[in-house]
């Protein structure tokens, strides 16, 4: 048996995307895992985009905001997780049918690659930077493909190893922001740092804000499930994710609008979304655990992409390693578009208009119409409940379009005030439930675990 054929069974035996899987991870460990994975420039440099367009408390407000609300939706999706056994791709099959969760899985995988580019891109700048200060060499295209290459490597050998260190990143990025919050305040008062005008033109609306950080919160959600089905319990599942997703979000974000706003007070040249801001005006150290912090979870988004498209087939016939070897290979590639980074809202509104009513609708799918329980049937390749229509639900289908269409309107041809992802959820949601309110379920069913079935 060839070396690689090797390799390749022993990942599809390890690779835990392939069906329904029994959790065992406490609280305390999916908290420390949702903790670690949200400490990242990503989400730190996101709360930049506030400053100075809002006062920084009224951009702590709106971040701890959207963080509760986007939360919410993050928690009830990973808690299908849970009570499953399913990965979050898998889960689309009860709501959108058999063939037509290939739909959000494309979409999956597309926003995972978005996100792994901006991250290989940020890490790439920021060690670029450091280079550069030791040696004058700079190559920050270079930078990122080697980076993302790292990447690759560790999500195609799987986040096992890497996952057990992130929990020590956390505490060091914490004890690291503990100390840049002391530096800013230690300067400048909260009354200084509110003090910022609001630029003349380009002003982010306290509307748009929350959809960011709400987006922010859907962005992570494609991926709840995935890891909330490894805890032992709902409780677990749910008190872990929920603290550590709110909080970690919330310290990174705030953050991020102190940091941008210490160093416009400073008088030095800020630019927003750009790690070397941050980086220049606290040093290596940071850049060190930013680069780290990104690895960590810029190899989950890869391994996510890979477990997606793996488990996109009910039969599950696709093999990991090829799988991992094209995307990885795809993820090299866009990571040198830096242009994205300067598109990094409109990203993030992109994310919204996919997978806000994806979620609404699965919310309403599980919770509602089959009353908290999904059957054997959503293993099956064919046939059975989820069927439906040649294997497409459309009612599913035609909620999501409408869904995106309408955050679309919200967010570029008529703005709205709250911004966009909250009337796209509430319209899906009440839509979805007329559409199939025919079909729900008379009673209550305990779910049964689809890995003691499978």
């Amino acid at each position: 048996m060839s070396l690689l054929r090797t390799i390749e069974q022993k990942l599809n035996l390890s690779a835990d995307s392939s069906g329904p899987v029994r959790g065992t991870l406490s609280m305390g460990r999916i908290g420390m895992i949702w903790l670690a994975a949200n400490l990242v420039v990503t989400t730190l440099l996101t709360g930049t985009l506030f400053i100075p367009s809002v006062p920084l408390t009224t951009a702590v407000w709106l971040i701890t905001a959207g963080t509760i609300i986007g939360a919410v939706v993050l928690v009830l999706i990973g808690n299908v997780g849970t009570r499953t056994g399913l990965p979050t791709t898998a889960l689309t099959r009860g709501s959108f049918g058999i063939r037509g969760s290939y739909l959000p899985v494309a979409a999956n995988i597309i926003v995972l690659m978005g996100w792994s580019w901006v991250q290989a891109m940020l890490a790439g700048i920021t060690v670029d930077y450091l280079v550069e200060s030791l040696t004058g060499y700079s190559n920050p295209a270079l930078f990122s493909i080697l980076c993302e290459t790292i990447v690759v490597i560790l999500a195609i050998r799987g986040h096992d190893g890497i996952a057990k260190i992130e929990p020590w990143l956390a505490v060091i990025m914490l004890a690291i922001m503990g100390w840049i919050f002391y530096t800013v305040f230690n300067k400048f008062s909260l009354a200084e740092l509110n003090s910022l005008p609001a630029p003349a033109e380009g002003a982010l609306t306290g509307g748009l804000v929350l959809d960011v950080v709400i987006a922010t919160a859907i962005s992570w959600t494609v991926l709840s499930a995935d890891i909330n089905r490894t805890a032992k319990s709902q409780k677990a599942g749910i008190i872990g994710s929920g603290v550590g997703y709110v909080l970690s979000t919330i310290i990174s974000m705030t953050l991020g609008a102190t940091v941008f706003a210490y160093v416009l007070l400073s008088g030095t040249e800020a630019i927003a979304f750009d790690p070397v801001t941050v980086v220049s005006a606290f040093g290596a150290p940071l850049a060190i655990v930013i680069f780290f912090s990104v690895m960590a979870t810029n190899t989950m988004a890869v391994f996510g992409m890979t477990t997606s498209l793996v488990n996109a087939r009910a039969e599950g016939n696709m093999r990991f390693l090829p799988a991992a070897l094209i995307l990885g290979v795809v993820s090299i590639a866009g990571s040198t578009f830096f242009g994205l980074l300067d598109r990094f809202t409109n990203f993030m509104m992109m994310i919204g208009s996919f997978f806000v009513p994806v979620f609404a609708v699965v919310i309403v799918d599980y919770y509602i119409i089959s009353r908290c329980s999904y059957t054997r049937d959503i293993l099956r390749a064919t046939n059975g409940r989820y069927w439906y229509k040649s294997g497409f639900n459309p009612a599913a289908i035609i909620c999501w379009v409408v869904g995106a269409a309408l955050s679309y309107v919200l967010a570029y041809v008529w703005p709205s005030p709250i911004g966009a992802t909250i009337p796209t959820f509430v319209l899906t949601f009440v839509l979805y439930f007329a559409l199939s309110a025919r079909r729900m379920q008379k009673k209550y069913h305990e779910q049964e675990h689809l890995a003691l079935s499978a």
